[in-house]
């Protein structure tokens, strides 16, 4: 073969697949959050599940980029496995739009589709549209590909050797295997039906072994998924196996019915398609899918016991309290960038509830002064900030990747958030030595104080609870609520501080005991103060 046809077909290859690249990465910014929304919020049956894997699928052009986001939220607890199956049965048929746009031979188009894209980047200053920009260069990159491979292609014609290597392709299970070979190795079923549609717009596929060779492509396309559950939770790897089993099972059973009349089925799709021999292939891709899903919609519940055969076991639990572990967020998991910010505000929750839990711990061993507890205080502050130092490393981590536009936005709130739950911790500490001091210097405190730090306890526990709901929730439920908490611990702090100076007057209580009683009433104020805080990290206007 001609070695300038070669390096036509390779850089035609490595257009295409740039090209699929910036569009699929730029439509993850411009609408990742939107997307992932979409993903958490209507995904509550399976067949709701699969048109909102069709369509998200459809948008990005990626079903590997779907079905790793699905896998990331199955192994985050956001989403069920009967939830996951859903949407990747229905990431399987969004992902044969990209063969059918390839279908209508809109090469010609593509000059003009990336002019339009650069017009817009130079030109055009407000972010978002100009991202938009990005995924028309991408679309226009990507037809460019197509068309150098195309001619690169019609050369091919030419060559005996390549005609007699096309032509000695006639076992359906070589094809089925090259198939799944290619699609392993490029990571992408689009791509390599779409270069079969070029083939066959060439004449130089047979279209029945093609169909065979479209079988082994779906099977490839699951090695993105299971790459990206490899070192997650057992759940993440059993929605990984979904993807696989509905290919596999699909799989067999269209093989089966190809090896019966893959003629008359090629037949009747070249109809459909006016003879266009590129375009059968498109419509065999998608019927191929929908077919599928049609006939295993009915076995969803089945396919997901039967991944607990095949994955067995439970995870180690990960509690509150265990030491130096992230639950949600890992190095070693594949990282998502659209579902990032979601692992991350799901660990933030959880050290949180660990910084809350322990200032309540350490409150209560101010008064008891249960050795114990003041130790446990200390190893949960350990504990909290390794969790501070893995959190802000991996926000660092994703702030170099192509986080979406909405998350980017945010990205410096979290850093915060991370930083106001240390300090809660921080004060919890700092409970914990006063609790230290007043064991070792027998410093008691009265009836009435106790009283008054358990009032101010409570309402910091109710701060502390509205602001992890608005936060975590991204609401305004109880935004006056939180406001008039914050007014009213403020005035607490400076009514218990009037308290405390008018018994130190009085004789009522001793400066060492009054000291402690002052710290702890002042550290509980700045505890409200982080809180809301936190409750206000992703609104537009900061509290009062």
């Amino acid at each position: 073969m001609n070695p300038t046809i070669i390096l036509s077909m390779a850089g035609g290859l490595g257009l295409f697949l740039y090209g699929m690249r910036i569009m699929s990465e730029s439509i993850e910014k411009v609408a990742g959050a939107r997307l992932r929304g979409i993903l958490e919020r209507l995904t509550t049956n399976r067949f709701m599940g699969i048109l909102v894997g069709v369509f998200f699928t459809a948008v990005i052009q990626s079903s590997s980029a779907c079905t790793v986001m699905v896998v990331s939220f199955v192994n985050s607890g956001l989403m069920t496995l009967t939830q996951a199956a859903g949407v990747i049965f229905g990431a399987n048929i969004g992902t044969t739009v990209t063969a059918l746009l390839v279908s209508l031979k809109l090469e010609k188009a593509a000059p003009v589709i990336l002019l339009v894209g650069v017009l817009i980047i130079m030109f055009v200053k407000k972010q978002k549209i100009s991202r938009w920009g990005e995924v028309i260069i991408g679309f226009g990159v990507l037809f460019m590909g197509l068309a150098t491979m195309s001619g690169a292609m019609s050369g091919m014609k030419d060559s005996p050797a390549v005609l007699h290597m096309f032509a000695s392709l006639r076992s359906p299970i070589l094809a089925v295997l090259l198939g799944t070979i290619l699609t392993a190795v490029i990571q992408s079923s689009s791509v390599t039906v779409s270069i079969m549609v070029l083939l066959a717009n060439q004449g130089l596929m047979s279209l029945d072994i093609g169909m065979f060779i479209i079988l082994g492509c779906n099977i490839g396309a699951c090695t993105s998924a299971l790459l990206a559950s490899l070192n997650g939770k057992k759940d993440a790897k059993r929605a990984a196996m979904i993807h696989l089993l509905f290919n596999i099972i699909g799989t067999i059973i269209v093989y089966i019915i190809f090896l019966l009349a893959v003629g008359t089925i090629v037949d009747g799709l070249s109809f459909l398609a006016c003879g266009d021999a590129g375009r059968v292939v498109a419509f065999a891709h998608i019927s191929i899918k929908v077919f599928q899903v049609v006939i295993m919609i009915p076995f969803i519940k089945q396919i997901v016991t039967l991944t607990y055969l095949l994955v067995p076991g439970d995870d180690k639990k990960i509690g509150y309290r265990d030491s130096y572990q992230l639950k949600y967020i890992g190095e070693k998991m594949l990282l998502n960038p659209a579902t990032a910010m979601v692992e991350v505000i799901k660990e933030l929750d959880r050290m949180g509830s660990l910084a809350d839990e322990n200032l309540n711990r350490a409150m209560n061993a101010l008064i008891t002064l249960d050795r114990e507890e003041i130790d446990e205080v200390y190893e949960v502050e350990k504990n909290i900030d390794f969790l501070s130092h893995a959190i802000t490393n991996y926000l660092v981590k994703i702030n170099q990747t192509t986080l979406p536009i909405e998350d980017l936005k945010s990205i410096g709130a979290l850093f915060h958030v991370v930083n106001d739950i240390e300090r809660i911790g921080d004060h919890a500490e700092n409970i914990a030595d006063a609790a230290v001091r007043r064991e070792e210097t027998g410093v008691g405190f009265s009836k009435e104080a106790q009283r008054e730090l358990g009032e101010m306890m409570d309402m910091v526990n109710t701060i502390l609870r509205f602001s992890f709901e608005m936060f975590v929730k991204s609401t305004e439920e109880h935004e006056e609520d939180i406001r008039n908490l914050e007014e009213a611990i403020d005035e607490k702090e400076k009514e218990l501080q009037q308290k405390h100076i008018e018994r130190l007057s009085s004789n009522e209580c001793t400066p060492e005991a009054g000291a402690l009683f002052s710290d702890i009433v002042s550290g509980l104020e700045r505890v409200a103060d982080h809180a809301t805080n936190i409750a206000f990290a992703n609104s537009y206007f900061e509290p009062n």
